[in-house]
């Protein structure tokens, strides 16, 4: 059996913002990515309802949500700053629930994810406007977990190490 979406008035829309915030809090991602669906229904280019789907979809990382979809979000920011910024979010989040998981290698691969992360974020610097200081607030904040875990470390077999002339 298929249950046909009913669609929110647009009228709604700034109330059920509201909600997408409170399930967040509530660490209910998936409910708000819901309501985030059923608001881009009415308004897709919306774009708080994309920022927050974009973040309902990084709060489920742990759970398998694949960041691609993230991404996709991301794509549809229209501020060339935003698009930076989140992207790096996904990264940064990318790392958190690689550590998270424990996979093998996961510190390599966690290790990579925060450097992207902080590829992004010195991008979004460069594009903030004045006293919008929160990609260098995320850009610290990532490297204070590199350089507090000496396990985040390129993967060896990655490394450089020139062959000496003697």
């Amino acid at each position: 059996m298929h249950f046909e979406l009913k669609p929110i008035s647009r009228e709604a829309i700034p109330e059920a913002l509201q909600k997408v915030k409170r399930y967040r809090l509530l660490n209910e991602p998936a409910h708000a990515e819901s309501i985030c669906l059923d608001i881009l229904n009415i308004e897709p280019h919306n774009q708080q309802a994309l920022v927050m789907l974009l973040l309902a979809l990084t709060d489920q990382f742990s759970d398998g949500v694949s960041p691609g979809r993230a991404r996709e979000v991301a794509a549809h920011l229209k501020s060339p700053y935003d698009r930076e910024y989140y992207n790096g979010m996904i990264w940064e989040r990318s790392a958190q629930a690689l550590l998270r998981r424990g996979a093998p290698n996961a510190s390599f691969a966690a290790y990579d994810a925060y450097l992207r992360a902080m590829d992004y974020y010195e991008r979004a610097q460069a594009l903030r406007s004045p006293g919008n200081d929160d990609s260098i607030l995320r850009w610290n904040s990532c490297a204070r977990v590199l350089n507090g875990n000496p396990n985040l470390r390129q993967h060896p077999e990655e490394e450089f190490n020139p062959l000496l002339n003697e």
